[in-house]
């Protein structure tokens, strides 16, 4: 069965987000009251699987091998069904 992951890799706490902060500096620049910006990448990522338990393993293996590095980044990952 096909199924689709949605995974988001963004910054841990504490980590400098530099194109987060020259976001919020344009932001500001141009008047909008903005207290902080950060910045994420979402991977959707379509594969076949047995199990949506399995499939959710893989995303997860996924996310955590290639996708992110644990040092400094964190992850949430969604599985579902894909027709």
């Amino acid at each position: 069965m096909k199924y689709l992951a949605r995974i988001e890799v963004s910054l841990k706490p504490g980590h400098s987000d530099p194109e987060g902060e020259t976001t919020m500096r344009l932001l500001r620049g141009l008047g909008y009251k903005v207290e902080s910006v950060s910045v994420s990448k979402v991977y959707t990522v379509t594969f076949e699987s047995e199990t949506l338990d399995a499939a959710w393993s893989k995303a997860d293996e996924i996310s955590r091998r290639v996708l992110s590095n644990p040092t400094k980044d964190r992850y949430t990952v969604a599985v579902e069904a894909h027709p």
